[in-house]
C-alpha cells in the first residue's frame, strides 16, 4: 500500500485538495470492488503552529500535523489560491525541512499547478525540469530561475519530482500517478469517470499573455505601449525604440531583465494575442487575421502561433471560437 501525504498548506485551493481526494479514493474503490487491497493509504498534514487551529477532521480524514516521523511514499502539494504567492511561500516555509527529510527517505513529491512555487522554494526544482499554471510562469521563471521551467507542459516528471500545469492539468497528473502506482487499465478507468482526455501534453493554449506594468522602469513601460500601441504596422523592434531616450544596448538589456523576454518575443506574444482574441470572437477569413495581427507572411505567422500556443490557428478557431 502506497502510503500518501496531502499537504494542507496556508492558503491552499480547496478544489485543488478536492480532486486529489475524488481520485485516489475512485482508485480505492476499484480495487475494493474487486476484493483487492486498496492501493492508497491516505493522510492530510497540516503544520502545528501555535497561531493556526489544528482542522481535526477534514472531510473525514483525520489531519495530523508536522513534522512527523510516519514514513510517506509520496507527497502531494496543492495548488494556492493567493494573490501574493511571495507572501503565502513565507507563511508555508516551515514545510521545507519537511520536505526535504522526506525526500532524503526516498519520497516522491507532486505538485499540483502554483503548489510548484513551495517545491521550487525549497530548492529541490533547481536543475529540473517543472511546470506550473500557464499564467503564473512569469512570475515562477522569474522567482526560480535554476528551475528549468516548461510552462507548455501540462505534466513533468524528473527523478522524483512531479508537477503539473493550471487546473484540469492536475487530472492528468493525477492519471500520471495512479498509472504510475496501480495500472494503465485502473487510469483508463478514473479518466472515464471523470471524463478526462488521456494524454494531453500540451496546455499553451490556455495561456493568456499578461504583461506586467508593475514595475516603475520608465524606459521599460515607454518600449511596452510602444510595441502595444503599434504591433500590427511595426516592421523592426529598431524601428520602435528609435525615439527611446537610451542606447539601444540598454533598452534591450532592462527590458529583458524586466519581463523575462526580449522586445521581439514580447511584439510575437502581442500579434498573437490580438490573433487569438480575433480567432475567438470573429469569423474573419485566416488571411484577415493574419494581417490584422501585424503579421505579412502567412507562414511565418503559422509558424509563430505553434510555437507560441501549441496548435495551428485553424485548430485553436474550431476548439476556442464562441459565435
Amino acid at each position: 500500500m502506497i502510503s500518501v501525504g496531502i499537504l494542507l498548506p496556508h492558503d491552499y485551493r480547496l478544489l485543488s485538495v478536492a480532486a486529489i481526494l475524488d481520485v485516489l479514493e475512485a482508485a480505492n474503490k476499484i480495487y475494493k470492488a474487486n476484493g483487492e487491497t486498496a492501493p492508497f493509504a491516505i493522510h492530510l498534514y497540516q503544520l502545528a503552529e501555535p497561531d493556526r487551529d489544528t482542522i481535526g477532521l477534514f472531510h473525514g480524514y483525520q489531519v495530523a500535523t508536522i513534522p512527523q516521523e510516519n514514513p510517506i511514499d509520496l507527497i502531494l502539494i496543492p495548488s494556492f489560491s493567493t494573490d501574493d504567492m511571495g507572501q503565502t511561500i513565507a507563511r508555508n516555509r516551515a514545510y521545507i525541512p519537511w520536505l526535504h527529510q522526506h525526500f532524503m527517505q526516498g519520497a516522491e513529491i507532486a505538485t499540483f499547478c502554483t503548489g510548484a512555487f513551495l517545491l521550487a522554494a525549497s530548492g529541490l526544482l533547481n536543475g529540473k525540469v517543472a511546470t506550473t499554471h500557464v499564467d503564473a510562469c512569469g512570475a515562477f521563471a522569474g522567482a526560480f530561475p535554476e528551475v528549468v521551467l516548461r510552462g507548455d507542459k501540462t505534466v513533468t516528471e524528473d527523478g522524483r519530482l512531479f508537477t503539473s500545469g493550471g487546473s484540469t492539468s492536475s487530472f492528468h497528473l493525477l492519471l500520471h500517478l495512479v498509472q504510475k502506482y496501480c495500472s494503465r487499465d485502473v487510469a483508463v478507468k478514473i479518466a472515464k469517470i471523470f471524463a478526462i482526455d488521456m494524454d494531453r501534453q500540451n496546455q499553451a493554449y490556455f495561456s493568456t499573455f499578461q504583461p506586467s506594468r508593475d514595475h516603475h522602469d520608465n524606459i521599460v513601460a515607454m518600449v511596452q505601449q510602444k510595441i502595444e500601441d503599434n504591433y500590427q504596422e511595426a516592421e523592426t523592434i529598431e524601428e520602435l525604440i528609435k525615439d527611446i531616450p537610451s542606447s539601444r544596448r540598454n533598452v534591450l538589456r532592462r527590458f529583458k531583465q524586466i519581463t523575462g523576454i526580449p522586445p521581439i518575443e514580447y511584439l510575437q506574444q502581442i500579434r498573437i494575442e490580438a490573433a487569438k482574441k480575433l480567432l475567438e470572437q470573429t469569423n474573419h477569413h485566416m488571411g484577415e487575421v493574419i494581417f490584422s495581427s501585424g503579421y505579412n507572411d502567412p507562414k511565418a505567422f503559422r509558424r509563430i502561433f505553434r510555437k507560441i500556443v501549441g496548435m495551428t490557428p485553424t485548430a485553436y478557431r474550431e476548439k476556442f471560437q464562441s459565435n
